[in-house]
């Protein structure tokens, strides 16, 4: 092929070695002034009254009278308004908007709010709101459980984390003739459009929302940058002019979501052998204040609980809690890291009880074609569990080297996983996703919402349009998303943007090419003018699901990892340090290698600091370490050295056979470093792992390494 499987040279590289590519806060509007959020400074209770102590004379000010039309963000449920009209539900929550030219004079407006305190929740166990329940059932648990011969239980936590974006929130509202235009730093901006509109209502129905350059995303520009369009748009139909908010980092961390904490309880029956016969499972998950997205992640959580694993009878049961906590939404996975967590960990503790080899284990039970999940779907030819494990333990010597560091401080550890790539069920038939290709003077440009955040989007469909239609690659342009220009291709989340956002290119590139009839783009548009070809992606006609149940076939396609990790215990300081990691991953065919592995070393990096460093304190509600110098990240010089497999196995409702991988790297770290730890003689059960943590946890056999 002459663009698959090529490191071409990206279409937005050149823009940002330079500099010249433009984020939201590099842009400015002639007349524009600078936005500011009045913040709760409770957790709970009402607000009594509102005092501005400055002298207003030149700002804008906006709270909830100034609403055009429904004090409501648009999402999956319509529960989270804003701007507090008198109930508070948690800390940093918006209640008043300033605006003014002067950065100084803005900053420096005090706003006192009174408030009437009551009783925060902070704790899902004790919560009486549940803002989804799901139960999925499959087989007889109950009986099986009853027949089994041994049953091993345990629970599994993990904790908060933050996104860490390289660039943090920002949008700018400009007004414009007939209507507005919103720029951003955003990962969805058909999400943005939909959130506007309910706020501004039918009277002002011209809105077009226009990404700008994006400094990262992982899920955190998902759902949250509606709120901030939103009070930018406010704040810009009241004063007239133009309105930028930019968040500082503090106010990002604060008051933006995170990755929900997950408590994950498993009572696991087995034969003596080790073959599975019962896995009854309960998540419950930390959804803060509002719904957002957390019955999206709930799911996700739930249909992946059972890990990569066959067995016969499945209950799991999952509750998306409110509590009195700034709300949780998207990130990298969505729900699966944290239950994927806790069946990896399950499973050695399961290995180490029965004295079974955990590579025998997992090999025992993993699931292969022709096996039904958790849902009853069942698997095709592109699983890959054995594929990816047995590389995986090949690779690094793993059963030797377990044997060897024995009675040392230093330990391997193993996790295998899945992701399911998409949305769920019939989430893709719902989206009526759409793309749309162009002829140009030149050559053709694609039009499509499906955003940049640094994975290589525009650069991986261009390859794709390259590849089906036969043209030069330096030919093929890709079109700023904007609402009122593109098509809406669904949001850029679900490890679904290369899979079913590429495939409807590799579709419209082929009608296209019949078209030109041999003819160049350039010289067709010559003779005949333009040509646009619009195509809407169709998922497979096999795919049955039922939303009220749980069951049926859950994605199209998974992809599939294993990781193994290296690491050294400092036995006094319980500091951990990461050897080696080796990252086998499969999902499909990698259009762009070098992107994909950034992909899988960014994704892997990301999980270990989930599994070892990122440890979010929560006071009275809110995020006390909201800032870099205490919110510890991974730098280069914590990564061990990466070993990235890219093993393929062809999905063929992909374009050229790839599946979704961005958040597949995500799922196998966390798991990973603690089956190491464990083989140190250290039971840990929740993450981050932090050197407290370590210090604080039951030790095995009497001591650690």
């Amino acid at each position: 092929m002459k663009a698959i499987g090529k490191s071409v040279s990206r279409k937005d590289g050149i823009g940002k070695a330079t500099g010249g590519a433009k984020y939201a806060d590099d842009i400015t509007f002639p007349g524009m002034i600078h936005g500011r959020t009045i913040r709760s400074t409770i957790p709970c209770g009402r607000v009594k009254s509102i005092k501005y102590d400055f002298d207003t004379t030149g700002f804008t000010i906006c709270d909830y009278r100034d609403v055009p039309s429904k004090n409501i963000v648009d999402l999956i449920e319509k529960d989270q308004p804003f701007l507090v009209e008198t109930e508070v539900k948690h800390m940093a929550e918006p209640i008043v908007l300033l605006a003014h030219e002067d950065k100084e004079k803005l900053h420096a407006a005090k706003v006192i709010i009174e408030y009437e305190e009551e009783t925060p929740v902070f704790d899902p166990e004790k919560s009486t709101l549940s803002f989804k329940d799901i139960d999925i059932i499959k087989g007889d648990v109950a009986k099986a459980l009853a027949s089994a011969d041994v049953i091993v239980e345990g629970t599994y936590r993990t904790g908060h984390q933050e996104h860490v974006y390289i660039e943090t929130n920002g949008l700018i509202a400009v007004p414009e003739e007939g209507g507005y235009a919103l720029y951003g730093s955003l990962q969805c901006p058909f999400y943005v459009i939909k959130a506007l509109r309910c706020l501004m209502g039918s009277a002002h129905p011209n809105i077009r929302v226009i990404q700008t350059e994006t400094g990262g995303g992982f899920g955190g520009k998902e759902e949250y940058p509606s709120m901030i369009a939103g009070h930018a748009l406010m704040l810009a139909h009241k004063s007239g002019r133009p309105v930028k908010i930019i968040y500082d980092r503090v106010e990002d961390m604060i008051a933006t979501t995170k990755r929900h904490p997950a408590i994950v309880k498993h009572r696991t029956g087995l034969k003596k052998d080790g073959t599975l016969v019962a896995m009854d499972i309960e998540v419950i998950l930390d959804g803060g204040a509002y719904v957002t997205l957390t019955p999206t992640v709930l799911s996700r959580g739930c249909i992946h609980a059972a890990g990569p694993y066959r067995c016969d009878n499945v209950r799991i049961r999952g509750h998306g809690m409110f509590t009195n906590t700034p709300p949780n939404g998207a990130f990298r996975g969505f729900g699966a890291p944290q239950t994927e967590f806790a069946v990896e960990v399950h499973m050695e503790r399961i290995a180490e009880q029965l004295k079974l080899d955990p590579v025998e284990l997992r090999r025992k039970n993993a699931l292969r074609a022709g096996d039904l999940t958790a849902t009853g779907q069942t698997l095709r030819e592109d699983t890959s569990a054995l594929m990816v494990l047995d590389e995986a333990v090949r690779r690094t010597d793993f059963s030797r080297k377990r044997k060897e560091y024995k009675g040392t401080n230093r330990a391997i550890g193993l996790a295998l996983f899945f992701h399911g790539a998409g949305f769920t069920g019939a989430g893709e038939r719902n989206l009526k996703s759409k793309a749309r290709i162009d002829l140009t003077e030149t050559g053709v440009r694609i039009a499509v919402g499906s955003t940049e955040i640094g994975q290589g989007t525009r650069t991986m469909h261009a390859q794709i349009v390259t590849e089906a239609l036969g043209i030069p690659y330096e030919t093929v342009e890709v079109a700023q998303p904007d609402t009122s220009r593109v098509a809406d291709s669904g949001p850029t989340v679900a490890s679904r943007t290369c899979m079913v956002v590429g495939k409807i290119l590799e579709e419209c590139a082929e009608e296209m090419k019949e078209k030109l009839g041999g003819m160049s783009p350039a010289d067709y548009f010559k003779k005949n003018g333009p040509l646009s070809i619009e195509r809407m992606y169709e998922p497979p006609d096999w795919i049955i699901w039922d939303d009220k149940t749980y069951l049926g076939d859950a994605y199209a396609t998974y992809g599939w990892g294993c990781d193994v990790i290296e690491l050294e215990l400092d036995p006094y300081t319980f500091e951990v340090k990461p050897i080696k990691m080796t990252a086998v991953q499969e999902f499909g065919r990698p259009i762009h290698p070098a992107l994909a592995r950034g992909q899988i070393e960014g994704g892997t990096a990301q999980g270990l600091g989930y599994a070892l460093l990122e440890n979010v304190v929560m006071r009275n509600g809110v995020m006390a370490n909201a800032q870099l110098t205490n919110y510890v990240i991974p730098t280069t010089l914590d990564m061990p050295e990466l070993d990235i497999v890219m093993m393929e196995n062809p999905y063929p409702g992909g374009p050229f056979g790839a599946k979704g991988l961005g958040e597949l790297p995500m799922d196998g770290p966390g798991p990973a470093v603690v089956n190491a730890l464990r083989q140190l003689g250290c039971d840990v059960r929740e993450i981050p792992a932090t050197p407290e943590h370590i210090a604080s946890c039951p030790k095995m056999n009497g001591s650690y390494a």
